[in-house]
C-alpha cells in the first residue's frame, strides 16, 4: 500500500516525505538500508545509510557503504539486527526498478520489500514500511537493467531521502 509517492525532482519532495515519515518514526524505529556500492544502481541504500550515519542520526542504522547489507550477506545481516532490535519498526530502503514512466519516483509503502525481486532473486522480505527509489526501467527479458544509470542521479534522490528522514525525527 503506498503512502506516498513523489518524484525526486518535484519542489516540495522534501516536505512530502518528511510528514509522512514524522508519523512513521518513532523511539523504537531502525533503518536498515540494502543495496551493493558495486553497483551504481543498487547503491542507493548503502549511500542513504552513510549519509545517515555521518549525520550522527539518532536511531540505529544499518546498510552503509562501508557495512553493506546485499544479496551475499542478506541472511545473517538481518537475523543479526533482529535479534538485536527484536520489537523494533523497521523501515528498509532499497533502489528498486520500476516502469519508465516511474523512473526518479520515491515511494514510501507499508510494508516490506522484496529485495532483488526485480533482478530474479529471492530474497527475505524486510521491513514494516519501506522506502524505495525507482532508479532505472525493468527489462522484462532479462529481468535486469541497471544500465545506463548516472551515480549524480542515485545521490540526489539518497540525499532527498536521508534529509527527509533527519528532518522526521
Amino acid at each position: 500500500m503506498y503512502l506516498a509517492k513523489v518524484n525526486y525532482k518535484e519542489e516540495d519532495v522534501i516536505h512530502v516525505l518528511t510528514e509522512l515519515l514524522k508519523t512513521i518514526i518513532n523511539d523504537n524505529t531502525v533503518i536498515i538500508c540494502i543495496g551493493t556500492d558495486r553497483c551504481i544502481g543498487d547503491s542507493l541504500g548503502p549511500l542513504v545509510g552513510t549519509m545517515l550515519k555521518n549525520s550522527d542520526y539518532k536511531y540505529p542504522v544499518y546498510g552503509t557503504l562501508d557495512k553493506p547489507i546485499h544479496a551475499l550477506n542478506i541472511y545473517e545481516s538481518l537475523d543479526c539486527v533482529r535479534k538485536k532490535h527484536p520489537n523494533a519498526t523497521f523501515i528498509a530502503i532499497d533502489a528498486c526498478l520500476g516502469e519508465k514512466n516511474n523512473i526518479g519516483n520515491i515511494q514510501i509503502r507499508k510494508g516490506p520489500i522484496h529485495p532483488g525481486k526485480g533482478v530474479g532473486k529471492t530474497l527475505p522480505k524486510i521491513g514494516n514500511y519501506s522506502v524505495v527509489a525507482i532508479v532505472d526501467k525493468i527489462d522484462e527479458d532479462s529481468k535486469f537493467s541497471f544500465s545506463n544509470i548516472r551515480l549524480n542521479f542515485v545521490v540526489e534522490m539518497s540525499e532527498i531521502i536521508a534529509t527527509s528522514i533527519m528532518l522526521a525525527t
